[in-house]
């Protein structure tokens, strides 16, 4: 009984490897295919965001106008420009200011 208990563990110790490097073959196929899709969604999503990202560069590029961003005591937060912007004035109040300048707009 002894003598066949040991051929028994003999020809499965025997048998393992090979039963082993199949199924090593099978995980790595699978990893595989797991990398191939998350490659295919991750291509997708940049796809999907890469004018939004062009828009958000272009903010940045922007940012350096601004001073520091401050916070008053109330929570209000000023963000001031470097520059300030020159007033441009609007044709349309021109117009309005030279028809009649005692005239109260309501």
């Amino acid at each position: 009984m002894k003598h066949l208990f040991a051929t028994l563990i003999c020809l499965s110790l025997a048998w393992a490897p090979q039963h082993a490097g199949a199924k090593s073959e099978e995980f790595d196929e699978g990893l595989s295919l797991i990398e191939q899709g998350a490659r295919l969604l991750l291509r997708g999503l940049m796809a999907e965001m890469e004018p939004k990202l062009r828009e958000l560069e272009r903010a940045l590029d922007d940012l350096s106008a601004y001073h520091p961003p401050e916070i008053l005591p109330n929570g209000d937060i000023i963000l001031r420009r470097k520059v300030p912007l020159t007033p441009e004035s609007d044709p349309e109040d021109d117009e309005a200011e030279a028809e009649d300048p005692d005239e109260i707009e309501l």
